[in-house]
């Protein structure tokens, strides 16, 4: 690593710390005490408001209501946020109305002979879902559902929740506690507890019609629920032991709530125990596609019947 962009490194690893030590910073970055001094002492010199403090385990503190330095990009910094606007272009992502504010700093920050780099990038990179004959990097074409930025911003406050969805045609309120938002094939899905019927469930952000903190008094613990929920999974359906090949195949894709338990100290052989449902048919299929994806690399200990049929029908039909 160069010296400047190491300099560049060390303060941003700094503005993360309210106190650090010279010895963090050799071990850190792998130089030596000589070097982390001197490059300290260049740090401070740039402006940045560091105090020392003297004693056998002394270090530095960045004072407090003081502007820091302005931290500087690399060419390969800004190309690496670049392409990743590029890769995360026309995908419902929370937020992205700021994604543009936020590109037209970036371009503005930048050399003219960057930004010669950027635009020749931006032509030749195509990713999944980007329209080639419109490649804007400000385009703003898939926006997502509008609860889900205000999904974020109450759970950053609160995880227990009163929501409110559609169900079929019903309207359904619970009072959950949040364990995930993440996205599953182009859909936003949160996983909850609901704390009425003591279970777990998996929601379309999109189902969603409105979000309100849960106010009770009395709440039942995170360690509580994690336990009910866990005497329910004891009654798994799947079980399954898969070779290294399966394992290459589960990594690239699995439903979020499955996890592997590794059977030797290298990784190559692995158990998985869970519960799996079965119904409705879209259900069933989707977990039929997802085991014959992990392919032949895998010993089925314990599967529902109906899944076994399924695949059986499936491998008939393909001639297998």
């Amino acid at each position: 690593m160069k010296k400047v962009e190491r300099i560049n490194v060390i303060m941003r690893y700094i503005n993360n710390r309210s106190q650090f030590t010279i010895s963090e910073i050799m071990r850190e970055f792998g130089i030596s005490r000589s070097t982390a001094v001197r490059d300290i002492r260049e740090i401070e010199a740039l402006g940045m408001p560091l105090v020392a403090e003297v004693g056998r385990s002394g270090g530095y503190f960045v004072m407090s209501n003081s502007i820091l330095p302005t931290v500087r990009f690399t060419d390969n910094e800004i190309k690496a946020l670049f392409i990743a606007f590029m890769a995360t272009r026309n995908q419902q992502l929370p937020y992205l109305k700021i994604r543009q504010a936020l590109a037209e700093k970036l371009l503005g920050l930048i050399s003219h002979n960057q930004q010669e780099d950027l635009l020749l990038l931006n032509r030749i990179l195509l990713f999944e879902g980007t329209n080639p004959h419109n490649p804007e990097l400000l385009d703003l074409s898939d926006l997502p559902h509008p609860m889900l930025e205000n999904l974020i911003r109450i759970l950053l406050t609160d995880r227990y929740l009163w929501i409110t969805f559609t169900e079929g045609r019903e309207i359904r309120r619970y009072p959950v506690y949040l364990l995930h938002l993440y996205r599953e094939k182009s859909v936003w899905q949160v996983e909850v507890f609901d704390m009425e019927a003591e279970k777990r469930r998996v929601l379309p952000v999109d189902s969603l019609i409105e979000i309100e903190p849960y106010r009770a008094k009395k709440r039942m613990s995170p360690k509580k629920m994690a336990e009910k929920w866990s005497r329910q999974e004891e009654a798994c359906n799947l079980v399954l032991e898969l070779g290294p090949k399966a394992i290459a195949q589960f990594k690239k894709y699995h439903p979020l709530k499955m996890s592997l338990s590794y059977t030797n100290p290298y990784q190559t052989t692995a158990r998985l125990k869970t519960f799996v449902p079965i119904q409705p048919a879209e259900q069933l299929a989707e977990l039929t596609d997802w085991l014959l994806f992990l392919g032949e690399d895998v010993a089925f200990r314990e599967v529902p019947g109906e899944v076994r049929t399924a695949i059986r029908k499936r491998l008939e039909r393909c001639g297998v």
